[in-house]
């Protein structure tokens, strides 16, 4: 029993497809060499400085490092950042000035979140889990993309899928 791999068209056992790659289904699937790397049928450069990459998910990555830094943090002001969602990773990390300490810090971009009206459509309705209480009353999973809906538990990390999978770079009015 085995199937083709759509990256490298060659005939594989079953064995050679991770169970999640299998399910997948036929004309989906990839083997285990391709997905780890091992075939290698198309490289991706930078534009800015000729680096190659295996995907285009990386390039996204690396491209990251192409922007200027002009994002400043919501809390303390400090312009230093290359993309909201790092802003608000340096807030929630505790080692802002503004808010010391994880859990304040949770709470506080919360409440910053929650005042902005154009941030509503990215906070979810009801919270399904608040924690016991033990994040001053943030639900578990309170941040919601509105264009998969997908849940998160930071906002850092809705930043960060707005902008590699919906090509959204600034959500924040600030």
């Amino acid at each position: 029993m085995g199937r083709y791999c759509s990256d490298c068209g060659d005939w594989c056992s079953n064995s050679m497809f991770s169970g999640n790659q299998w399910r997948k289904g036929d004309g989906y699937s990839r083997c285990k060499d391709c997905v780890s790397g091992g075939y290698q049928h198309q490289s991706y450069q930078c534009g800015e400085c000729y680096r190659e990459f295996d995907s285009q998910n990386e390039l996204n990555m690396h491209m990251q490092v192409h922007r200027p830094r002009n994002v400043a943090c919501p809390v303390c002001g400090e312009r230093r950042f290359r993309s909201g969602a790092n802003a608000v990773q340096h807030v929630e990390s505790g080692y802002c000035s503004g808010c010391r300490g994880r859990d304040n810090a949770r709470r506080q971009i919360y409440d910053f979140a929650r005042s902005r009206r154009g941030m509503q459509p990215f906070l979810s309705g009801t919270p399904l889990l608040t924690n016991g209480g033990r994040n001053g009353g943030v639900p578990e999973f309170p941040y919601q993309c509105p264009q998969c809906v997908k849940s998160f538990r930071h906002l850092s990390q809705l930043l960060q899928h707005q902008d590699q999978k919906h090509n959204v770079l600034r959500m924040l009015g600030y």
